[in-house]
């Protein structure tokens, strides 16, 4: 299995958010600086991220998107499926099992079939036991700068 590049960028861009500003709103366009990724291509992304009640947004000066919870309470499998919309490894062991039944004549005698099914769901643990917060930790232990958003900053 390959992930899609508009679930790692989901990632990293959510990664982004939650470490630089919290549960502040944050511009497409200073995201889109720091990761280096296309602004068009995160908005893009970025609409799978709020139909799946990940982000919200708010127009004007002092707004942008940002995270509808808090970094502890969204992990990197509800990013991945929201961008993804699954993360099997092979048709066969999708929840609704209808890919394997219409293309694979060993459905259910197929020894490997027990092999996927239990790689995907370790590969749904793992993402699911992966937080934001877990993320910015990592960032910290990596000695990632915290960009304070000009938007906030007063001068005296």
């Amino acid at each position: 299995m390959k992930l899609s590049t508009k679930s790692r960028y989901g990632v990293r861009a959510l990664f982004d958010m939650a470490y630089h500003a919290g549960t502040l709103p944050v511009q497409i366009k200073d995201i889109s600086r720091r990761q280096k990724i296309s602004p068009r291509y995160l908005e893009q992304i970025f609409q799978d991220l709020k139909k799946a009640g990940l982000l919200k947004s708010r127009r004007g000066p002092q707004g942008g998107y940002f995270l509808s919870r808090k970094p502890e309470d969204i992990t990197a499998k509800e990013i991945i499926l929201a961008a993804e919309g699954d993360l099997s490894l092979v048709s066969c062991v999708k929840e609704d099992q209808q890919g394997c039944q219409s293309s694979c004549e060993f459905d259910n005698i197929c020894v490997t079939q027990g092999l996927w099914d239990e790689a995907t769901r370790r590969l749904h643990e793992y993402f699911d036991s992966v937080t934001l917060k877990d993320l910015c930790e990592q960032g910290k232990e990596l000695g990632l700068e915290k960009e304070l958003d000009h938007r906030f900053m007063y001068f005296i």
